[in-house]
């Protein structure tokens, strides 16, 4: 089958590319909402983007009314955020952060969620999250009326003791500890599976 993207809608066209580009990590961001309350959303358009600086990426849409959503008002308005990678038993409470709440609501309060500081940064980080990494807006671009692009800069990481060894002075994250989650299609999920190792060609 080729599908040609130009004769579909764009919900079509949103729906391909996700079955498409599979699997996706997950961004868990929790934000500043400005009033004392912070805001937990997952976004699945996410990805590295540099080493030097450090650079990560988001892309968010707009709410189904139109409207921006607020984490991207958050990081607009006040620059700092936490984004968490979250592992097998936290999907369903990711699953669930992503229900609209009027602003001001926290999806940390309606799902019994903890926080921890997170060193010198503002915000605090997910306290059952084994990863979390501190970021400050680099920039945001509009893709289109509907589609904004968020470039952001990693200040700084926190990996769970348990999931974390050190090597001749290299720092290795055991991605079958971390177990992270991430995005397929419509409603599926993905667990983490069998590591194949290759060594790179010499």
């Amino acid at each position: 089958m080729d599908i040609d993207l130009s004769k579909l809608s764009g919900n079509s066209v949103y729906h391909t590319m996700v079955q498409s580009i599979v699997p996706r990590p997950v961004a868990w961001v929790l934000s500043d909402n400005g009033d004392d309350s912070l805001n937990l959303a997952p976004f699945s358009y996410f990805s590295a983007v540099s080493s030097a600086p450090p650079l990560i990426m988001l892309s968010v849409g707009k709410k189904p009314d139109g409207s921006e959503k607020d984490t991207l008002t958050n990081i607009e308005q006040r620059e700092q955020f936490v984004v968490h990678i979250a592992h097998r038993e936290l999907a369903h409470l990711v699953n669930e952060s992503a229900l609209g709440l009027a602003f001001g609501e926290s999806e940390l309060e309606m799902l019994g969620l903890a926080t921890e500081p997170f060193g010198n940064f503002r915000l605090p980080r997910l306290k059952d999250c084994r990863l979390a990494m501190a970021c400050e807006r680099y920039r945001v671009d509009s893709i289109t009326e509907n589609q904004a692009m968020i470039l952001a800069e990693v200040k700084s990481i926190y990996v769970a003791d348990d999931i974390v060894s050190e090597n001749d002075g290299k720092i290795k994250i055991h991605a079958d500890k971390l177990d992270p989650i991430s995005r397929l299609g419509g409603e599926e999920y993905s667990l983490l599976g069998n590591i194949l190792t290759i060594p790179r060609p010499r």
